[in-house]
């Protein structure tokens, strides 16, 4: 039958879901006869114990598994086990052939006959109250044999399978490969799984011979005693047994013992769950020894069925080292039995730092991977999962905080609020989120945090919700601020605060190379839109607009000689050169346009692996210069290039302020070797120096006596040449 498989093939099968198939059959059949005995009441007769037995014989390479479900009569074993097409046999073997997907075996349909890929030969044992015991062999050739069992009823009820295996699957005779494997794929079988397993102890034994030797020597010795302790004196003799260590040997026994002891608590009733075993459970399924920072037990209604507990795990544990690659840690179930224990499908990438589980009824047990992902039930269970993980954050982000107004943005200024101890640990994946789930773009919006120039005070949030800053926004403010940089201590110090500061405008620090995408993905925030103080076209709304307007004018008219000399200068460098009134102490600032990349953008785009810095400067955003009319230095600026335009004091000046609003506004400065002609320039104006010619260097004069040390070494340089010569 598997002459059409190909050696390669066959090495590259896992039989590890074998044992998972067989122990669903026989979970099924006692699901079975559990349901007859509610309305019959003697179906279960004498052998009222549900369980699954397993036992294996390393001499004879046998695996045996057997249950106490419902059975089957001999037309069930005719029916279900002789039929190969019915089996689905022809199929897998079809898939095989084809070249499918080896990595999951028995889930091609095929059912029992998955076990002709570990055994050569199979006998099959079954007893069902309806008939008598029969005995069903096969090899697997098209062929089998059934009759009735000559050693009568030895089940009392339930099947029996015995599988001889192949010389490539013996590893099913060691304990500890089966143990492990049931305990991976059906731990949360309902129903006790019991393995017959050897164990070893060490006991202290008596040795009778010994202690009969002992008991002569000592009366020996008591008789010698008193013949020659004549004196009277008595000798005290020490008592050697005491130092003596005890005789103990090795006994091997073996007994049954049940090994799925963990139970599947998202079966139950979230109201009879403990928090402790929930915790429990978590550090089950997790493999880590810390408590779940929040977790979610609910169960799905509608067009599919299926019931989940979902875990946010207490660490990141280098989960952004390798987020990419990061699978999310969330095991699939179908009734009870494990189908993959890292599915991805089920939740998007950034949700990978949550743990849990999801057993659904509805997806068929034998399903190859590809099949899996396509299916719809399994689109419609990560969109509903996806749901109550937003569902558990957003409590999270509200629970547990005195203040009210605090529990609503998860912002206490107080102790430290459960919800922040999770946006350290996992706050980039709320982003990514922001960035890659457009559907629930809203939802994540709500869960972001920041710092802000309110954290600076010493009443104000730790972090900063979009909601709470909105909600402290003045009447007359249209918009949210943020300014983005390498840090927070270099945003505090960002020239583009000095006026939002001034007027009490609260202003997002954004310091991580994803928040400005973040932005830009948001757009804005329940109608709020986003406002880049680095960017051109920054306006308050506290101000009178028409007073404004003519102030701007007036400014324009009175600066308009620097302003054409600076567009000239600084042709190839800026586009536009404005009087700007959003600066406070600040000569001036570079920004760019509105929909070109920030200072902050063009630093982190520069410092990925694969950067083309040409590529990048043509990329670069139209940088505009903006000036403060009301700085001294700008005044008298203006007053230079309309008396000396032409002299390179005042082109130097004009170019050392230029530099200064590059760097002190984020960009990098590209023609270092001008740059440092023009500095040395103005240290040497500064300081009068009239050339920039260099001095002559000293002359060194000698005293007599170094001049004769001189000529020595002369002279023996002049022998040594000499030698040379002659050799």
């Amino acid at each position: 039958m598997y002459s059409m498989l190909s050696k390669a093939q066959l090495c590259t099968l896992k039989f590890d879901p074998v044992i998972r198939e067989l122990i669903s059959n026989a979970s099924d059949a006692l699901d079975k006869i559990r349901f007859l005995s509610v309305s019959e009441e003697n179906v279960l007769g004498e052998n009222k114990d549900l369980e699954i037995s397993i036992s294996f014989n390393e001499t004879l390479k046998t695996l045996t598994i057997r249950d106490t479900g419902i059975g089957m009569t001999k037309a069930d074993l005719i029916s279900n086990l002789g039929t190969v097409a019915k089996s689905g046999t022809t199929n897998f073997v079809e898939a095989l052939s084809e070249g499918a997907d080896m990595s999951l075996i028995g889930q091609f349909g095929v059912g029992f006959y998955s076990v002709y890929l570990v055994a050569d030969k199979v006998r099959v044992v079954s007893k069902n109250n309806d008939d008598e015991q029969y005995v069903w062999e096969s090899t697997a050739d098209s062929s089998f044999a059934i009759a009735k069992d000559p050693r009568g009823n030895t089940l009392g009820r339930g099947t029996e399978i015995t599988m001889f295996l192949k010389e490539d699957a013996v590893d099913f005779t060691k304990q500890d490969t089966v143990e492990n494997l049931v305990q991976k794929y059906s731990e949360f079988i309902t129903f006790p799984i019991k393995l017959y397993k050897k164990t070893e102890k060490t006991v202290e034994v008596d040795d009778d011979e010994e202690d009969d030797d002992e008991d002569t020597d000592t009366d020996a010795d008591a008789e010698d005693a008193g013949d020659e302790d004549n004196d009277g004196i008595e000798v005290e003799e020490e008592d050697e047994e005491e130092d003596k260590p005890a005789k103990t040997e090795t006994i091997t026994t073996y007994d049954w013992h049940r090994i799925n002891s963990n139970v599947a608590i998202w079966a139950r009733d979230k109201d009879e769950v403990t928090e402790e075993e929930y915790q429990s459970f978590f550090r089950a399924i997790s493999k880590s020894s810390g408590d779940a920072m929040s977790h979610i037990h609910f169960k799905a209604e509608g067009e599919v069925e299926f019931k989940s507990i979902l875990y946010v795990s207490d660490s990141a544990d280098g989960l952004y080292e390798d987020y990419h690659n990061r699978k999310a840690g969330i095991r699939l179930y179908v009734r009870k039995v494990l189908i993959q224990d890292d599915f991805e499908d089920l939740l998007p990438r950034y949700l990978n730092f949550i743990r849990g589980v999801v057993d659904s009824d509805d997806l068929p047990l034998n399903v190859s991977r590809e099949t899996l992902q396509q299916h719809k039930v399994l689109r419609v269970m990560a969109k509903k999962l996806v749901r109550k993980v937003l569902e558990m954050l957003r409590k999270l982000a509200t629970d547990d905080s005195e203040d009210a107004d605090d529990a609503e943005d998860g912002e206490g200024a107080g102790e430290e609020h459960p919800y922040i101890k999770f946006w350290k640990e996992f706050g980039r994946s709320i982003k990514m989120g922001v960035v890659e789930d457009t559907p629930n773009r809203a939802k994540l919006a709500k869960l972001l945090r920041f710092k802000s120039s309110k954290t600076d005070t010493e009443d104000g949030p730790q972090w900063v919700s979009l909601d709470g800053y909105v909600k402290r926004m003045a009447d007359w403010q249209k918009t949210i601020y943020f300014v983005a940089g390498e840090s927070e201590e270099q945003v505090k110090k960002s020239p583009f605060l000095e006026t939002a500061l001034r007027k009490g405008v609260e202003v997002l620090y954004l310091t991580e190379p994803i928040d400005e995408y973040v932005m830009q993905h948001l757009g804005d925030f329940d109608g709020t839109k986003f406002q880049s103080l680095t960017k051109e076209g920054v306006k308050f709304g506290d101000e009178d607009e028409d007073i404004i307007k003519k102030r701007t004018k007036m400014y324009k008219e009175s600066f308009k000689p620097l302003t054409d000399y600076l567009k000239d200068l600084f042709s190839g460098k800026v586009s536009k050169v404005t009087v700007s009134q959003r600066v406070e102490s600040t000569p001036s600032i570079v920004v760019t346009s509105q929909y070109g990349q920030s200072a902050n953008m063009e630093r982190i785009m520069r410092a990925q692996t694969f950067a083309n810095n040409e590529r990048i400067r043509d990329m670069g955003s139209t940088k505009t210069l903006e000036l403060n009319p009301r700085h001294p230095i700008i005044i008298e600026l203006n007053s230079l290039v309309q008396d000396s335009p032409d002299d390179q004091s005042t082109k130097d000046l004009a170019w050392l302020l230029y530099d200064t609003a590059l760097v002190s506004s984020g960009f990098p400065q590209e023609d270092l070797e001008s740059y440092a002609d023009r500095m040395y320039r103005a240290m040497a104006s500064n300081m009068n120096v009239q050339s920039m010619d260099l001095a002559p260097e000293l002359e060194v004069e000698l005293d007599e006596e170094e001049e004769g040390d001189a000529g020595s070494d002369e002279t023996d340089l002049d022998d040594e040449s000499d030698m040379d010569s002659e050799l």
